[in-house]
């Protein structure tokens, strides 16, 4: 599943569910070809289940039949430091933890489930058999058998219950909110048939079966499948599905659910049926059913052992013509899989449904994936650059579950970036593939860094494998997905591609139709390579972001090149003791020419390895030496090349001028790129320093006038950002990543006592002079890279790269606020023949004061009134205003036409949004908190989840200064102790004020 994940650089998908910054987009397939493995080879059979020693009856547990795909590792060591847990304070309702130290298999399994669904305008009735297998091994003499619990949710009407063919009154079962308790169950392998009703249409959680524009969809993961029907909704329970949905055929003519089509027809009373068949086991997560009024394109792949496969998109009618994209982006996937995985599809369909009512970005179901639809859906007029590239890696991102995570799937729910931190690591390689692998690696970072470790860094910080949990939708983080990728990104750079294809591939015969855990993905790793990787492994007990301190030594008489590499990770909430983790350092040294000089690494017995120009050092202790012999000069190092590990790392006495030659030398881009970055971090953090001390109002202008007092903006600065602009080999998207300052996110990690409305004034006043130096080359930037008149979108590599830094040297020169810049954003705001060019200047006219944005923003809301994922920048972009005064606007949305409460993109735009403006979410005044915690409180009531992820705004009150710090931890506590709080949000602000 696909999380909407909040990032400072604006709204980025992933979750994946969230902007990038624009993708540079070089086409060009470069993965290699390689053998296409056909599914049936790598299917291995199920091992035996162990009891965990602290339930250990008389025997062992064993699968009491080969169809049931059971966890492969059921006993996992537990870390010391994970045995102290952080305890949360008791709720009102009473939620309770959920410990990984505590999983046990279930004393029953489930083979098979057949449903059938009458769906009403009503009511929906339910009725699921399940066929149950014992699962509790031998039993002590005299004992009784275990009772079967199924898990089930208060929205859930219980009709009818039969075990074994006989119906139980209401006194031989016990039913809750959340729990649905059978008795006295017979010996062996029985049936017990469950008949519920439902109301999808008053679920506006969103989690089970709802419905969305007038449509029935369901969204099972993590834990929605019981708001269907009381069932084991646990991923290790994997069975095969067969669904028959039944529905009206004039309101609901399509009827979809996962697997084959197996039989359809017309019943009386104008209604219809279709019965679905899916020959696969799944866990009751990836169960999907849409009924509705849908409109479908289809496309056709065959895979590489001649199977041919139906590709279809369901939208709505009037979005039809938008689906293009989407459906070349599976296809790309599909290729890609088989030739850099040897992955090819299994089934003979692949379906992708649209839904504008989704709290995710996407949803994996086996063969029904369910898409937002700002996902899928892209013209020219509506979608930009970016939206086109994160249809295409959010696509590739929900095929490549179908192995990993889907034929292979979790033991539980701990175990989650064991197919979402691996499918991000799989998508993030599809996209660099498919386009700039620089650019998207840098992306990539950006992201990490200005979120994920701020994540890392507060109370929410929790290792990729969490160790407990209230709700499990509070899990679908960056931690889990990104850090988790860069974990899986680890074996890739240690064991190589070669090293790590051997992994996936004994993966996979290992653990297909297997539910299984991150320890057998590492042991898959390691067996295949014959290493040791333990050290790699904890990276899934820790959390936190790993310090990486470098030095260097350089002996003239020996030719040696000497560094010391230290590592440490700060204490975390119940980790007070960190343990060294492995950190692959890829380098490179660099010559006085600017090339890369050979690499002759001394081992400890004094022989020595060539590396070639890059290599990797394998570091795995609290401090470590590396020598290198035969340097003739002094170098200057490139480390962590392509950004090896996620860590923070600071190299003693690297100078600005090692610095200015790495941007303008090193052959490693992400480094080149790092360089600058780490050069305007020093700058901005120095002047930030001189604008705090200096005191007095914080308004643009004073701290403009103290920032200069400091030294400004030094011309060796602007000479590095004027050569990059200079230099013809740069791809235009990789210049306007180049010429982008670090975001405040990653800057507050330095600064203590931060006051955001000051740090952004401070960034502005530094593109501010940027702007009016280099304005020759940023205004003759946009004419060379504007379109010729006439020339339609293309979304191509070339003409993305154009438009990505024509678009960055615009931004540039807005911040000079001239009235004669001001009417050339407006000319082209109205001149756009694209959304890229027309969001654009959109963009930089919003953050503008005046009438000139006003009548820009009447413009666009009324040309695109009728396009709800088009408002959606339209909201967003107002909201996310650094204005001043822009809080009064940002309220007056909420009541606009435009904004629907109940819509989780709606929220996302207009509340994330406004959490993401460093300005007016932290205005003095503590209005924008107020305004966002009343706006968590109403979201509650509506959906949990969406709430959930609005009130971590509040999360990282601790960065900030003492007065909104206090400010922000008492809207934490008012939202704590609100009555009927839910436990999504609960868990979110109770550990927020630990």
């Amino acid at each position: 599943m696909l999380l909407i994940r909040s990032s400072q650089l604006s709204k980025l998908i992933r979750a994946r569910h969230i902007s990038f910054l624009p993708n540079a987009l070089i086409r060009g397939l470069q993965s290699s070809k390689s053998s296409c493995v056909s599914p049936a080879v790598l299917i291995g059979k199920p091992e035996k289940l162990q009891q965990p020693k602290q339930q250990r009856l008389s025997s062992r547990f064993t699968p009491c039949s080969a169809q049931m795909a059971t966890a492969a590792t059921d006993i996992e060591e537990i870390p010391e430091i994970q045995h102290e847990e952080h305890k949360l304070p008791p709720h009102p309702t009473g939620p309770q933890q959920k410990f990984r130290k505590d999983y046990a298999p279930p004393p029953y399994t489930i083979s098979t489930v057949h449903l059938n669904f009458i769906l009403g305008e009503e009511t929906t009735t339910v009725t699921s058999r399940l066929h149950v297998l014992p699962n509790y091994g031998l039993l002590e003499e005299g004992a009784a058998r275990p009772a079967l619990q199924l898990d089930g949710r208060k929205d859930v009407k219980l009709v009818r219950v039969a075990v074994a063919g006989n119906e139980l009154a209401a006194g031989q079962y016990m039913v809750t909110e959340k729990q649905l308790t059978l008795n006295n169950l017979p010996p062996g392998e029985f049936e017990v048939e469950v008949v519920t009703e439902l109301r999808p249409q008053d679920n506006s959680t969103l989690e089970g079966l709802y419905k969305s524009s007038g449509n029935f969809c369901t969204q099972c993961e993590a834990e929605g499948f019981r708001g269907i029907t009381f069932f084991l909704d646990r991923p290790d329970i994997m069975a095969k599905y067969t669904t028959r949905i039944e529905a009206d055929e004039a309101n609901y003519p399509v009827l979809l659910g996962n697997g084959n089509l197996k039989e359809s027809g017309k019943l009386e009373g104008g209604r219809h049926y279709a019965v679905w068949e899916d020959p696969f086991p799944k866990p009751c997560y990836l169960f999907a059913l849409v009924a509705g009024k849908l409109s479908m394109k289809e496309r056709s792949f065959t895979t590489c052992s001649g199977r041919e496969v139906a590709l279809r998109i369901f939208v709505q009618e009037n979005n039809l013509g938008k689906v293009d994209h989407a459906l070349e982006s599976l296809i790309k996937s599909m290729k890609w899989d088989e030739e850099t995985f040897g992955l090819e599809y299994d089934l003979d369909l692949f379906n992708i449904v649209a839904v504008d009512d989704f709290n995710m970005g996407a949803m994996e179901n086996k063969s029904l994936n369910i898409f937002n639809s700002r996902l899928v859906l892209a013209s020219p007029e509506t979608a930009t650059d970016l939206d086109y590239s994160r249809i295409e890696g959010v696509v590739g991102h929900e095929y490549f579950h179908n192995w990993t995570g889907n034929r292979v799937t979790c033991r539980d729910w701990f175990q989650l970036t064991l197919k979402e931190g691996l499918t991000v690591f799989r998508d993030q390689e599809f996209t660099a593939d498919m386009n700039s692998r620089a650019v998207k690696r840098i992306e990539d970072v950006m992201m990490l860094r200005s979120s994920q470790f701020t994540e890392d860094a507060g109370p929410m910080s929790h290792p990729i494998r969490p160790e407990s949990y209230i709700k499990m939708d509070n899990f679908y983080t960056l931690t889990v997905y990104e850090k988790g990728a860069e974990v899986v990104r680890l074996y890739d750079t240690l064991l190589g591609k070669e090293g790590f294809r051997k992994g996936m591939d004994l993966y996979f015969k290992r653990h297909d139709g297997h539910a299984v855990t991150c320890d057998d993905f590492l042991a898959a790793m390691a067996d295949a390579n014959n290493v040791n990787l333990d050290t790699l492994g904890r990276w899934y007990s820790q959390a936190g972001t790993p310090n990486l301190h470098v030095s260097t030594l350089y002996d003239a008489a020996s030719k040696t090149y000497t560094l010391t590499c230290k590592q440490n990770t700060p204490p975390s909430a119940g980790q007070d003791i960190k343990l060294p983790v492995l950190i692959p350092i890829k380098l490179g040294l660099l010559g006085p020419d600017g090339a890369d000089v050979p690499l002759r690494l001394r081992g400890p017995d004094g022989s020595v390895t060539d590396l070639g120009t890059t290599g990797v050092l394998r570091f795995e202790e609290a401090e470590s030496t590396f020598t290198f012999e035969g340097v003739e000069v002094e170098p200057v190092p490139s480390l962590l090349r392509g950004f090896s590990a996620p860590v923070k790392m600071h190299v003693e006495g690297q100078t600005d001028e090692q610095l200015l030659f790495l941007l303008a030398h090193d052959s490693d881009p992400f480094n080149r790129w790092e360089a600058g970055q780490r050069l305007a971090r020093k700058l901005l953090l120095k002047l930030y320093a001189a604008a705090a001390a200096g005191g007095g109002a914080d308004n643009a202008k004073d701290v403009g006038e103290r920032c200069a007092a400091a030294g400004g903006v030094p011309d060796a600065f602007v000479g590095a950002y004027r050569a990059v602009l200079g230099d013809e080999t740069l791809d235009g998207s990789f210049k306007a990543m180049a010429v982008s300052l670090p975001t405040g996110n990653e800057l507050m990690d330095a600064i203590e006592g931060a006051d955001p409305p000051l740090l952004h004034h401070v960034r502005m006043y530094v593109v501010k002079q940027l702007a009016l130096q280099l304005r020759p080359e940023l205004e003759a930037l946009v004419a060379a890279n504007d379109d010729k008149p006439g020339e339609p979108y293309h979304f191509t590599a070339a003409a993305c790269a154009h438009r990505a830094i024509k678009n960055r040297c615009l931004a540039m020169l807005s911040s000079l606020e001239e009235p004669e810049i001001t009417q050339m954003l407006l000319n082209r705001f109205k001149d756009a023949t694209n959304m890229t060019d027309e969001i654009a200047a959109l963009s930089c006219l919003v953050e503008l004061a005046g009438p000139d944005r006003d009548v820009a923003l009447a413009s666009f809301y009324d040309k695109f009134k009728d396009e709800p994922l088009v408002l959606l920048k339209w909201l967003g972009l107002q909201a996310t205003s650094n204005a001043p005064g822009n809080v009064a606007l940002v309220k007056s949305l909420v009541d606009h036409p435009a904004f629907n409460v109940t819509n989780p993109n709606n929220c996302y735009s207009l509340f994330l949004g406004f959490g993401r403006s460093p300005v007016n979410f932290h205005a003095a005044d503590g209005s924008g908190y107020a305004f966002m915690g009343d706006a968590v409180l109403r979201v509650d009531t509506i959906n949990h989840q969406v709430a959930a992820r609005m009130v971590s705004a509040f999360t990282t009150w601790r960065q900030y200064d003492k007065e909104r710090q206090a400010m922000m931890r008492s809207q934490l506590e008012r939202i704590v102790s609100h009555p009927g709080l839910s436990e999504n949000v609960f868990e979110i602000a109770s550990k927020s004020l630990k």
